[in-house]
């Protein structure tokens, strides 16, 4: 199921950063997901959600050119996927960084363009310029010079977004960022994502447990579930008629005064009812 039509991603494939027509994901003794048609232009906040397993990190794996899609046609940035394409910026879900890391957050950041030309080897003026922007990009000049050790959570998201953003990308991949924050937190990472969206034109697809954070933010949901997607905008997708039809059972989407939405009758849900 795909509220996204074959024609709007006829249409997407001139103008779509990332675009997917009838596309099956998974393994070769699994399929994730099939028949998903897709199509994400540049500058659009897209949320990617949906139950634990259910594919969102497969998703990334394919723009990624990691994993190729087991059927259709996948194309990023006009052309199929491929390993270390340097105009896509990835945070992953996991960084392991502890409290004796004392790597000073400024020279992590410079890795993103200079890779292993680290330790020893100065600051070029070009590397530190580049660094400087991306730090002042996401708000966190203010800590560049102290070690990745003595960082909050949030901090910390900030500095992995500006190494995923030194390359100046068109794609941005953040697999959920926002796990483990708090709800200041995370409102603030959401303003800096969305800030960095709109000034840049920059694509980015955002892994969520939970999507009401995001709904002021959005563009488009990409909802992967019960082997299906659908793709939209939020009013399209989250809807108890959109979500009925990926879950093959009856949903019932509510909203409260606030715009908040609660997904019943979903087995697994967390929080809102929006799974991960």
């Amino acid at each position: 199921m795909t509220i996204t039509s074959a024609r709007a991603v006829e249409v997407g494939v001139a103008s779509g950063l990332i675009v997917g027509e009838d596309v099956t994901a998974g393994y070769r003794d699994k399929v994730v997901w099939r028949g998903a048609n897709f199509s994400f232009g540049r500058g659009e906040f897209v949320a990617v959600i949906g139950p634990n397993g259910a594919g969102k990190t497969t998703l990334f794996r394919m723009v990624l050119g990691l994993q190729p899609a087991l059927s259709g046609n996948l194309k990023v940035l006009g052309a199929d996927p491929r390993r270390g394409n340097t105009k896509i910026g990835y945070v992953p879900q996991r960084h392991t960084i502890d409290s004796d890391t004392n790597i000073e957050s400024r020279e992590l950041v410079r890795l993103g363009l200079t890779g292993g030309r680290w330790g020893m080897n100065p600051f070029s003026h070009a590397d530190r310029e580049a660094a400087n922007k991306a730090l002042e990009a996401v708000g966190a000049t203010d800590i560049a010079e102290r070690p990745l050790g003595v960082l909050s959570g949030g901090e910390l998201q900030r500095i992995f977004l500006a190494e995923a953003l030194i390359g100046n990308p068109d794609i941005l991949l953040l697999d959920e960022p926002l796990s483990n924050l708090d709800i200041r937190r995370e409102t603030e990472l959401l303003h800096v994502v969305n800030d960095v969206v709109r000034s840049r034109g920059v694509t980015a697809l955002l892994i969520a447990h939970n999507i009401n954070p995001l709904l002021p933010h959005l563009d488009k949901v990409m909802y992967i579930a019960n082997g299906r997607v659908a793709t939209g905008t939020p009013g399209q997708v989250l809807t108890s008629e959109s979500l009925s039809a990926l879950y093959g059972i009856e949903v019932e989407v509510l909203r409260d005064p606030h715009g908040n939405v609660a997904i019943i009758g979903v087995e697994e849900h967390h929080g809102s009812g929006v799974g991960s």
